[in-house]
C-alpha cells in the first residue's frame, strides 16, 4: 500500500460586492498538481461567514440565474434579526452562504480532478462589500 500524503496550501480571491461568483478551477487544478496526488480528495473550505463555495457551468447565462436565485431565496432588502443587533447590511449574506455550503470536497483520479465537462468550482462572496476571501485547499491521497 502506498503512504498518504496530505498537502495544504491557501488560497486567496477577491471578490467583489455580492452575489459575486468567480470560477477558481484552475487554481484549484494548479494546487492539486503541487500536490503530486493522483489518487484521493481535494477539500477546499472559504473562511468566514458570507462566502461559499460550490460548483456550477461558468457561463454567463447560468451565472447570472444563480444571482438571482440567491436573491430570491434571501433578498438583500427585507429586515433580518442580524442587522438590528449590527446594522451592517448584511443580513441576508449569512443567510444565502448558509444556504449553500463554505466547503466542497472533490474526488481526484489520475492526478485531476474528476469534474463534469460543464462543471466548474466556484467561489461565492454573498457579502454587501467587496472581500478579500481566504480558501483553505487540502489534497489527501496516494502519488
Amino acid at each position: 500500500m502506498e503512504p498518504v500524503s496530505i498537502f495544504y496550501r491557501t488560497l486567496e480571491v477577491k471578490l467583489n460586492t455580492g452575489p459575486d461568483v468567480m470560477d477558481i478551477t484552475s487554481e484549484l487544478n494548479r494546487l492539486l498538481q503541487a500536490s503530486e496526488v493522483s489518487t484521493g480528495v481535494l477539500s477546499a473550505c472559504m473562511v468566514g461567514s458570507t462566502g461559499s463555495l460550490t460548483t456550477i457551468e461558468y457561463e454567463p447565462g447560468v451565472i447570472e440565474d444563480f444571482k438571482a436565485a440567491l436573491n430570491r431565496l434571501a433578498p438583500p432588502d427585507i429586515e433580518y434579526a442580524h442587522e438590528k443587533a449590527w446594522h451592517d447590511g448584511n443580513g441576508h449574506s449569512h443567510v444565502q452562504a448558509a444556504l449553500m455550503s463554505p466547503s466542497i470536497v472533490l474526488p481526484v483520479r489520475n492526478g485531476v480532478l474528476k469534474l463534469g465537462t460543464w462543471q466548474q468550482v466556484v467561489a461565492v462572496n454573498h457579502d454587501n462589500r467587496p472581500r478579500n476571501r481566504s480558501i483553505e485547499v487540502t489534497v489527501t491521497g496516494t502519488a
